[in-house]
């Protein structure tokens, strides 16, 4: 996420941010500041801005990472992790998530490559594979206008080994989401959930990862998150660690009050289909394999 205070394009900062979303409500609990290498490799300029010696270069993807990790460190209860395109694609993230045993649904492009025992496409022609009726009218949460409906579609992926178990307790899927009005809209997410997950829960979580959206404008409007105009490291996380503390108050408040507010939203051959149903949901399978289940791709 981009904050930009007033002024001159200098001025312009990055962050990863970490948003916590429940029923009750939404804040920001966790930020880092992206430094490009620009700045960690020019050691007198980041001394001047009071950066830290020991702090290196980081991508935003390894940041996400910290993030999560201290929120695991907290006592802040979570199962599932969202994020957008640029964190989805990240194997690493991915891979790091599983092992920790939460589940995700994450944004992936189109040209996402999903491995399996008998090849490698992409996202984007898997789900052009899938037949009518495997997508589905649901609702991924309710916006301001109500509850936010799109065509949906997901399988599970094809099994394999995964880390040892014979009945692993998680399932790989890949999920799909398409506008009613402009169809040719499709966005992809992949995603790692327990094992009975129904495509309406992995939906339901894909439409939780635009709660962050809602914590920027309103940390901007109610918080001051983006009025500042700060030229030192320490004084960027004093001001963006006060306006996300004053923005949990607000929720918290509330919270208690019963104040919900929903999450916003914010080629290959086709015959034969590698889309099959079993066991009450539709499942990718690799051409001339048995599909099963208990067992999940090797992914990136």
């Amino acid at each position: 996420m981009e904050i930009q205070a007033p002024g001159r394009t200098e001025n312009c900062q990055v962050a990863v941010f970490a948003a916590y979303a429940s029923s009750r409500g939404r804040t920001l609990v966790d930020r880092e500041l992206y430094l490009p290498k620009s700045w960690t490799s020019d050691r007198e300029r980041c001394r001047a801005a009071k950066v830290p010696d020991g702090r290196g270069f980081a991508t935003k993807t390894e940041l996400a990472r910290v993030l999560v990790a201290r929120t695991r460190s907290s006592p802040l209860p979570f199962a599932w992790v969202t994020a957008d395109a640029l964190y989805g694609q990240d194997g690493h993230f991915r891979r790091m998530l599983e092992e920790a045993g939460l589940g995700y649904v994450v944004a992936v492009p189109k040209s996402q490559q999903v491995k399996s025992l008998a090849g490698c496409w992409r996202i984007d022609q898997l789900i052009g594979d899938a037949p009518d009726e495997a997508w589905e009218r649901l609702s991924c949460g309710d916006g301001a206008k109500g509850p936010r409906v799109y065509d949906w579609a997901g399988a599970q992926l094809p099994a394999v080994p995964f880390y040892g178990e014979d009945e692993p307790s998680h399932h790989r899927w890949m999920l799909a989401r398409r506008s009613i009005v402009r169809p040719d809209e499709i966005a992809y997410y992949l995603a790692y959930a327990p094992t009975g997950t129904t495509v309406d829960k992995l939906v339901r979580v894909a439409g939780s990862r635009w709660a962050i959206e809602s914590c920027f404008q309103s940390a901007k409007n109610e918080c001051g998150l983006d009025q500042y105009e700060v030229r030192r490291y320490p004084a960027w996380y004093w001001h963006i660690t006060l306006a996300m503390l004053a923005h949990a108050f607000l929720a918290t408040m509330a919270a208690h009050a019963g104040e919900e507010r929903g999450a916003a939203e914010t080629d290959h051959p086709s015959s034969p289909s590698r889309w099959q149903k079993s066991a009450g949901c539709w499942q990718l399978a690799a051409p001339g394999l048995v599909t099963t289940t208990g067992i999940t791709p090797v992914m990136p």
